[in-house]
């Protein structure tokens, strides 16, 4: 994902650059100069909304569409790699308990995900 927002950013270096050096002259007509850079800036945005901007939303409603169906027995992983099977729910927290025996409670957005075991 850094090579492709490295990649977004010199295109718009380089696109800014053309732009900047196509500065019309005396006589000439500034409405293509501007046209051409609201164009830019639009393939631009649209660029960023189908890459970035898209994506994230996405991953964000599969998060909190997992976070609300979680219910006791399942087993989850937390995002600081805890596994455990979910005791009890509670409004924002969940009680999980480990392999050991022993149970804690984690925030349920805390949780990254259900994880499947081959037992």
């Amino acid at each position: 994902m850094t090579r492709f927002v490295a990649l977004v950013l010199g295109l718009l270096t380089a696109g800014l650059a053309l732009l900047g050096g196509c500065a019309p002259t005396e006589g000439e007509d500034t409405t293509t100069s501007t046209i051409y850079l609201v164009i830019f800036m639009a393939v631009l945005f649209g660029i960023f909304y189908f890459f970035i901007i898209r994506p994230q939303r996405k991953r964000q409603m599969e998060q909190q569409k997992l976070i609300s169906e979680l219910k006791p027995g399942d087993r989850v992983i937390t995002i600081g790699g805890i596994l455990g099977r979910i005791e009890s729910i509670k409004d924002d927290t969940v009680l999980l308990k480990v392999e050991s025996g022993a149970t804690i409670r984690v925030v349920r957005n805390g949780i990254a995900g259900k994880h499947e075991t081959a037992d």
